[in-house]
């Protein structure tokens, strides 16, 4: 009898993903994912939340769904039905919202509602890399649009439309990140939700609005929702509590009209969400979200203002960046020579992880010397050794930047 391990290999379908690697923990200086604020995070809150919640109504956990229906627990989309009206202008219903694993879940039951193979997507150029992954293992073609400081171009996304109609091809969304984007921190005017809605309604394209960082705003004040300003119900919005609250809970939602809501439910077969957190998450946030999130941003803002001034310190004119107007992530450019790409790995080796661009774009040539830095989850004290490791890595890797601060001081 041999003794070999058994060979899955042979029995692998093809067009899968490359084999994970292993973890092996947290790196010293890690800037990367989305991550929250360890110290930002309301344990106590949330012990008091799971035990009062547990002791009233524990024992509909013995049914699928709490006794609420497949599109979860009802005190949680009946928060989110207060929350979206007062944050996001959006007018719903309990019945209109399905709670979901984390915001890819709800990728997926968008992607499996609306994409087949061969289909066109038009996406933001710079965009979510969840999204970006998805997209690309299912075989759609991506349109990338270009962004500027107010978000994505609207000039750009009229032409591309305007020249997929002459080639016959209809998108199936435009995807947006329109309210404090991914990864460049940018937020959408007024004027250009209502241009891109009426760019939508032109060419009968839907738009699937993500809206997952839409709570970090530092200002505290937030454009009103596509959806909210839809007024044919073209538009798919998402949402999240992992940057609000934690990202570790996967609790997410999808607002629909009824017609498309319905056939992601029938693929939503999962046998529901995870139920404890949901019922926590209803029990906090009813009486404490609406003070969690400004000391959230508050305790953000402050960690953003650290890495601006650590990049500043160390790299110098080496590198640009724009002041993001809320979120956990800076988007920043590095000098044309500099490749993200082979970045990573040294480093990595010197204890800094970090977003390289291309992973982030759909044009990796215009994001070869850009990253993306979380600046949630690292101390103040880890960012500012962080990026100074950071600064002597790419100092001998690229010979950038061209001396350190100490040396311009001799």
């Amino acid at each position: 009898m041999s003794s070999a391990a058994f060979d899955f290999v042979p029995l692998l379908p093809a067009g899968l993903p490359p084999p994970a690697a292993r973890w092996t923990g947290r790196v010293k200086y890690d800037f990367t994912g989305g991550n929250n604020d360890a110290d930002g995070l309301p344990l106590e809150g949330l012990i008091a939340a799971a035990d009062a919640v547990l002791r009233r109504e524990g024992r509909t956990l013995s049914t699928y769904g709490l006794a609420s229906g497949p599109q979860g627990y009802r005190r949680l989309r009946e928060f989110l039905v207060a929350k979206l009206k007062a944050d996001a202008g959006i007018a719903c219903g309990a019945d209109d919202i399905l709670i979901t694993s984390g915001s890819l879940q709800a990728i997926d039951l968008v992607n499996g509602t609306l994409l087949a193979r061969g289909d066109t997507v038009v996406i933001e150029q710079d965009c979510y890399q969840g999204s970006i992954n998805r997209l690309t293992r299912l075989g759609v073609t991506l349109v990338g649009i270009p962004l500027d400081r107010d978000g994505m171009r609207l000039d750009a996304l009229s032409s591309a439309l305007d020249d997929l109609k002459r080639k016959g091809i209809r998108p199936k969304y435009i995807y947006t990140i329109p309210t404090v984007q991914n990864p460049t921190g940018t937020i959408l005017p007024v004027e250009r939700r209502e241009a891109m809605l009426r760019l939508s309604e032109a060419h009968g394209v839907p738009i699937f609005e993500d809206d997952c960082y839409c709570d970090l705003i530092w200002s505290g004040e937030r454009p009103p929702a596509l959806y909210a300003m839809s007024k044919r119900g073209g538009v798919i919005h998402i949402g999240s509590f992992s940057k609000s609250i934690a990202p570790a809970l996967r609790v997410g939602y999808i607002v629909a009209p009824w017609d498309v809501m319905s056939r992601m439910l029938a693929l939503k077969t999962d046998a529901g969400t995870g139920a404890l957190e949901q019922m926590v998450l209803a029990e906090y946030c009813a009486t404490h979200f609406s003070r969690h999130v400004p000391a959230l941003r508050r305790s953000l803002r402050a960690k953003l203002e650290t890495l601006m001034e650590s990049l500043n310190e160390h790299f110098g004119t080496a590198v640009e960046f724009d002041d993001p107007k809320g979120g956990i992530f800076l988007w920043v450019k590095l000098p044309d020579g500099v490749d993200t790409m082979k970045l990573y790995e040294p480093a990595l080796a010197a204890g800094v992880a970090i977003n390289p661009g291309p992973q982030w774009s759909v044009n990796q040539g215009h994001a070869r010397s850009r990253m993306r830095l979380c600046f949630a989850s690292p101390s103040h004290e880890e960012i500012h050794q962080g990026v100074a490791a950071l600064a002597d890595v790419c100092r001998r890797e690229f010979g950038v930047p061209a001396s350190s601060l100490s040396d311009l001081k001799t």
